[in-house]
């Protein structure tokens, strides 16, 4: 090999060298500068406690009645006996019917009705206790006093129709006629609701068909009453599920003396899943997410050092800021609730505060 080619690879072989010399000066550097990192952490001890797994859904409050009022007669509106808003019972006159020409044709069926019922006593006493006429005579003036009394009974229905009532206790919500206003049968007139009580809607998911059902007590809240919270248990829960959103319906019925929770309003409901007397429950923040799943870290001594321990969790429900471990944790651990973001495994970590344990 000639001098020329052996000065090459003499520096090629130097910057080898020189780049070995850098790399393990600097992974000196950062196993120094890991060894020597203390991350301070504040922990909570983990306890047992009692547990209530909830299903939050968000729900929709209707009215416990809500019926359109329509006319059963032909007419002009003559009266409008109720103002909107004003609260009504079952049975209470809201409007009336022209009933002129009604009032006179009741009046000459029960002028027929007497005649025919006249007619009909004596062709009986005449028949049965003198035999005087036929048996056809007889059975005819009969079926004439009951044709009339038949017919009597049926305008005098149709004239009490005339007055439109309430078919339910509520509220009469809207009014669709004025004085003067021509409606005929069937003519939708009003809308009476009942809102004391109330009924809340909504879906539950299908993976929870086995754990809710009717009689499921439930938590209603509402987001524009803050200061306000209801509970009950389920009134109805819906043997089939929507194909569209798979979720089955419920309801709760509320009552509402005050009239605060109006129909529409948007609720959310706490629907009670389980409830555990003594389940490992910890706060929501303390878990982290990870691409295989979740995890949480722990506090422990491990030659004569104190350092994080990474311990994957098996998860069940939640609920507000508090989380049900399964599986990872054990009673007595030291669970890591200030710092966990910042620490990895084995990380020495310095305990600045001990948390009291959450109570479920």
């Amino acid at each position: 090999m000639t001098l020329t080619g052996v000065m090459p690879l003499a520096a090629a072989l130097m910057l080898m060298v020189a780049g070995c010399g850098s790399d393990a000066q600097a992974n000196g550097q950062d196993e120094a500068r890991s060894s020597s990192r203390v991350i301070n952490v504040e922990v909570v001890e983990v306890e047992r406690t009692p547990f209530t797994e909830t299903v939050r859904i968000t729900g929709t409050v209707q009215a416990n009645q809500d019926v359109t009022v329509s006319a059963e007669e032909s007419g002009a509106i003559r009266e409008i006996l109720v103002d909107k808003g004003t609260s009504v019972e079952v049975g209470q006159p809201l409007f009336r019917i022209d009933s002129a020409l009604l009032a006179s044709q009741v009046r000459e069926a029960r002028a027929r009705a007497e005649l025919a019922g006249e007619t009909w006593e004596r062709r009986k006493r005449l028949f049965e206790e003198d035999g005087v006429g036929t048996e056809l005579a007889y059975l005819e003036a009969r079926s004439a006093a009951e044709q009339a009394e038949a017919q009597l009974e049926t305008l005098e229905e149709r004239l009490e129709r005339t007055v439109i009532r309430s078919p339910i206790d509520g509220i009469l919500e809207s009014r669709e006629v004025e004085v003067g206003t021509m409606v005929a049968s069937g003519t939708p007139v009003a809308r009476v609701v009942q809102v004391d009580p109330v009924k809340i809607t909504g879906g539950v998911p299908e993976r929870f068909a086995a754990d809710v059902g009717r009689g499921t007590q439930a938590r209603v809240t509402f987001d524009v009453l803050p200061d306000q919270e209801f509970s009950g248990p389920l009134s109805y829960a819906g043997a089939t599920v929507n194909p569209r959103n798979r979720t089955f319906p419920v309801e709760l019925v509320l009552p509402n003396p005050g009239r605060v929770v109006k129909p529409e309003m948007v609720a959310n409901l706490a629907l009670t899943r389980r409830e555990l007397d003594d389940a490992l429950v910890v706060p929501q923040d303390a878990v982290v997410r990870v691409e295989e799943g979740f995890v949480a870290f722990v506090v422990v001594e491990r030659d004569g050092r104190t350092v994080a321990e990474v311990r994957p969790l098996v998860l069940a429900g939640s609920q507000r800021n508090q989380v049900m471990v399964e599986e990872g944790l054990e009673a007595g651990d030291r669970l890591i609730v200030v710092g966990q973001q910042q620490v990895a495994h084995g990380d020495e970590v310095q305990v600045v505060r001990t948390r009291e344990a959450v109570d479920g």
